[in-house]
């Protein structure tokens, strides 16, 4: 079974949108100008940065732009490339294929067959 293991949050205005969030919730954020992105942090993590509290999620924060528009779920899969297959063939679209997140990584972002966005991740 594939988890929900990040969150993305779009903004018009970094500042003001980090603000809020910080003031609101109390979550660390940690701006990451050269991937143009903004870490969240919601709960405690472990040392390889993972939420060490069964349950937890962080995520991040970037500038919205389509189609990233709205908040979007990110669920980690074993093997992007097959659930991508998978998820077209359920009648699903691919919105963004797959992308390299530094040594971390692979992204991409699809529409489920109700037009939502999601995020996929797999770990490198």
């Amino acid at each position: 079974m594939d988890k929900v293991v990040h969150f993305e949050v779009p903004f018009e205005n970094g500042e003001r949108a980090t603000t809020f969030y910080r003031e609101a919730f109390g979550w660390e954020l940690d701006a990451m100008p050269q991937f143009q992105y903004v870490m969240v942090t919601t709960t405690p993590t472990d040392e390889q940065g993972r939420p060490a509290e069964t349950g937890g999620i962080n995520g991040g924060m970037l500038e919205r732009e389509g189609p990233i528009t709205s908040p979007v779920i990110t669920i980690g899969v074993q093997n992007l490339d097959e659930s991508l297959a998978r998820i077209e063939k359920l009648g699903g679209k691919v919105a963004i294929g797959r992308r390299t997140v530094g040594n971390a990584g692979f992204s991409a972002y699809v529409e489920d067959s109700e037009g939502n966005l999601i995020g996929l991740w797999q770990n490198a």
